[in-house]
């Protein structure tokens, strides 16, 4: 066969691999770029296979209609849970503390179900005197239990984070494609859905076809869209891109968000874009450009974050009222989807010095309220931001009070509510979007479990 024949055969990225090698060979050289290449292309090999797990029943996994979707985050590590990340998120690196290092989270997770191998002691002390046990995402099991209680409490699935900025970090690369490994069999065995959201936030300008190239690996080497979990939209996978049209802080183009969504669509997938509160009117969090609108109207789902925008139910009330109604009418007269944000509550004095329990969670009422709001303005689906959030006070997974007074001045609680709490309020929300249950203003009360 013809050499040229032989590269044309190969995909963009090992073309360029091929071409940069071959060049530098013929110089006596070798390029950062070949090693780079090489490493991540290893890196794709170890992960990214196919699943073995067959589901035990069929799973509906066409539209968004019914659904409450919490987003998975899936970025904790802990030192010796084999990923080499040390205690990243858990921790934050500060050379201006004796120790070097400071508290990354502001809610601390119920380990208490999770098993020996699972649980990583900490450097925080509780009641006994013990160390304070903490979870790895990179842990499987761990993963496919997180599946369990979402089956366990009607949660219908999540949006699994993929960040854009550790596409080229082999070490990152290797944990968030674990991860999503996990994610994708967990949701097979539990009768989830699941779908890929990249995170564009630290993305350089030119850059976002990183992104095309990862979910073309995923597609081809994991069949990431193919299994009986992926969720579809209209017969196609859907693939989320979050970060479009934010008006500060980005590199990144509105131009290069264009070029990606259509090349996500041309590749025969639907499209989910996660935009800025103020995406419609071109104001407050976004860009005032209305190119925006142009880039919108090509995907198939529109996902605002309101993340922060608003810190009292009398405020969601509000915001429901002149934002989400009208966002929803925009999105009608162009036959897109639309699926708000809702969440429990924020929290991030830990990572960024802001106030402790900044947007108190009021024992559900706060996440409750939106979930009532968003019905009422038509929605019949939610995402919930996040389930495993505790860098930022969001989470709606199991978590405890803190276990001793000093560590109540540093890290917010459950408000002496069972550490399930939110996951059941987040499986009534979902009944409450399929009409199950009735409209009300206050959350249901539950029966404690003895």
């Amino acid at each position: 066969m013809p050499r040229t024949r032989v590269v044309d055969s190969l995909g963009p990225s090992s073309r360029l691999v091929l071409l940069v090698i071959a060049g530098l060979l013929a110089v006596g050289g070798r390029h950062p770029l070949a090693d780079e290449a090489a490493e991540l292309d290893g890196v794709r090999a170890a992960w990214m296979r196919p699943t073995k797990v067959v589901p035990k029943a069929r799973i509906d996994r066409e539209g968004l209609a019914g659904r409450v979707l919490c987003g998975y985050q899936g970025w904790f590590n802990a030192e010796g849970d084999g990923a080499d990340l040390q205690w990243h998120h858990w921790l934050i690196h500060d050379p201006s503390l004796p120790g070097g290092t400071r508290p990354g989270i502001d809610m601390l997770p119920d380990v208490g179900e999770l098993g020996r191998n699972e649980r990583f002691a900490s450097d925080l002390a509780g009641a006994d005197g013990r160390p304070v046990e903490l979870f790895s995402s990179y842990v499987r099991p761990t993963v496919l239990r997180h599946f369990r209680w979402m089956r366990d409490y009607g949660i219908d699935g999540v949006f699994v984070q993929r960040f854009g900025v550790t596409l080229r970090d082999p070490k990152r690369l290797a944990h968030f494609t674990k991860v999503l490994g996990s994610c994708r069999d967990g949701a097979l065995e539990h009768g989830r859905v699941y779908a890929v959201m990249y995170d564009l936030s630290g993305m350089e300008a030119g850059s976002l076809g990183d992104v095309l190239e990862d979910w073309r690996h995923l597609r081809r080497r994991m069949k990431i869209g193919s299994d009986a979990a992926a969720l579809r939209i209209v017969g196609r996978p859907l693939v989320a891109v979050w970060g479009i049209g934010f008006g500060k802080d980005r590199e990144y183009t509105l131009d290069d968000c264009r070029r990606l969504v259509m090349r996500l669509k041309a590749d025969g997938c639907s499209v989910l874009c996660g935009v800025p509160t103020g995406w419609r009117s071109l104001d407050r969090d976004s860009t005032p450009d209305p190119r925006l609108h142009d880039i919108i109207s090509m995907c198939d789902v529109v996902c605002p974050w309101t993340v922060g925008r608003y810190a009292t139910p009398e405020e969601a009330v509000r915001h429901a009222e002149r934002s989400w109604a009208a966002d929803m009418e925009w999105c009608r007269e162009r036959n897109i989807s639309y699926l708000p944000v809702v969440f429990p509550g924020f929290s991030w004095h830990n990572r960024k010095g802001g106030k402790l329990d900044q947007i108190p969670r009021r024992g559900g009422s706060f996440l409750w309220t939106q979930a009532v709001e968003a019905r009422r303005v038509g929605a019949d689906a939610v995402y919930v931001a996040m389930f495993d959030e505790v860098d930022e006070g969001t989470a709606i997974f199991k978590c405890i009070d803190p276990p001793t007074r000093e560590l109540a001045e540093r890290f917010i609680g459950m408000e002496h509510l069972p550490s399930d709490h939110y996951l059941r309020l987040t499986g009534e929300i979902g009944r409450l979007l399929r009409n199950e249950r009735p409209v009300q203003n206050s959350p249901p009360a539950f029966v404690p479990v003895p």
